[in-house]
């Protein structure tokens, strides 16, 4: 065991209010590629277009179709489990240690670990809601449609992930905020 992981935790021996702020590099040992290493998401275009173009708003508008083509090829992973980190996390808040989980990866595994107190900054790939009436629906019913992924009553279903383009949501930030300024230890 190295000196800085001996460091580590006698941190979080003594901490009370431990809040865990991570990203893509959390989800790798889950299979899920992150996004700006070399072998990332974001190092390849497809047909001359950048993954943040298509992944943006107005793309999501002007071409739903090619949207989706895109986003469940490389966002959706169904059979992606936590992995040691997460498994970790969520230990430390059932020993009232963690207070919070702010997390700017969309695919949910902190949440299928057990944790409660997370907050999804960009969303989360397993909700979705009808543009046109609201209803939910499960991300397995954007993963099995053809194209785009239509609700009962003919709207387009959303995926309730942050596009390049939209606002973080308002009270996520407000909570993600509170938990950070009251911890006395941010891992980071």
């Amino acid at each position: 065991m190295t000196d800085q992981t001996e460091q580590l935790r006698e941190m979080i021996r003594g901490a009370k209010r431990i809040v865990f702020f991570g990203g893509a590099g959390v989800s790798t040992a889950s299979g899920i590629p992150d996004f700006r290493s070399a072998q990332g998401l974001y190092a390849e275009e497809q047909d001359g277009l950048s993954p943040e173009m298509i992944l943006s708003k107005s793309f999501f508008y002007l071409q739903p179709e090619k949207f989706f083509d895109y986003y469940r090829k490389h966002l959706l992973y169904p059979d992606a489990k936590p992995n040691a980190a997460h498994r970790y996390l969520f230990e430390l808040e059932k020993q009232d240690k963690l207070r919070g989980i702010v997390t700017q990866n969309v695919d949910g595994l902190h949440r299928q670990a057990g944790n409660i107190r997370v907050y999804e900054l960009h969303g989360n790939v397993h909700e979705n809601h009808c543009m046109e009436c609201g209803a939910a629906y499960p991300m397995e019913k954007v993963l099995r449609s053809q194209g785009i992924p239509r609700c009962e009553c003919g709207g387009v279903i959303k995926p309730d992930v942050v596009l390049y383009g939209e606002p973080l949501e308002k009270y996520v930030c407000i909570g993600a905020r509170r938990e950070i300024t009251n911890a006395d230890t941010l891992i980071i």
